[in-house]
């Protein structure tokens, strides 16, 4: 008995599509920053010489703008909540970064995992290791943030991207810009 294969059959086949969104960019800043009231959108913009600082603190910017949003409550400012996106292996990670007044991480979410392995970055565990750590973290997977095997490049490439957004901050802080008030 022969098989035969039509285009059909073989297009109902195709390899299963290992793209999720998790969550959106306001879920995710809900969940980091739960008791603000209010949020302001703006972007955390770097000049020549911030990129440059950025460099000079080991967090080679490869964007020199992040969408940011600030948590108020009652008007005063929580902190802010970035947005960024890595390549893991192929494919691109989305994440949300908060971080309080004073540039310590409160948070990390995962928005989008596009990846067939690895998704293992969202459990509570591995991103809780983030939170408290600020610019004079090392922030680097083997020293201060655990692997998850399997995962290696999304752990490592997420790591990276909240390292530069930390670092960014801080180096944006300085300037006191009107988006850190």
């Amino acid at each position: 008995m022969r098989f035969w294969v039509t285009a059909a059959a073989m297009a109902s086949a195709s390899p299963a599509a290992f793209a999720v969104d998790y969550l959106s960019a306001d879920q995710a800043a809900q969940l980091i920053f739960p008791e603000a009231d209010h949020w302001d959108g703006s972007t955390l913009a770097l000049d020549a010489a911030q990129l440059q600082a950025l460099d000079a603190a080991g967090a080679k910017g490869r964007s020199a703008r992040w969408e940011l949003r600030a948590a108020r409550k009652a008007g005063a400012l929580l902190g802010w909540v970035l947005l960024d996106s890595v390549v893991g292996k192929y494919e691109l990670i989305s994440y949300a970064v908060g971080l309080d007044r004073e540039g310590a991480i409160r948070g990390v979410e995962i928005l989008s995992y596009r990846e067939s392995h690895g998704s293992e970055i969202r459990l509570p565990a591995w991103r809780k290791q983030f939170v408290g750590k600020n610019a004079s973290a090392p922030l680097r997977v083997g020293s201060d943030i655990a692997n998850i095997s399997g995962a290696t490049l999304s752990c490592s490439h997420v790591t990276d991207g909240i390292r530069r957004i930390v670092q960014a901050v801080d180096v944006a802080r300085r300037g006191q810009p009107a988006w850190a008030r």
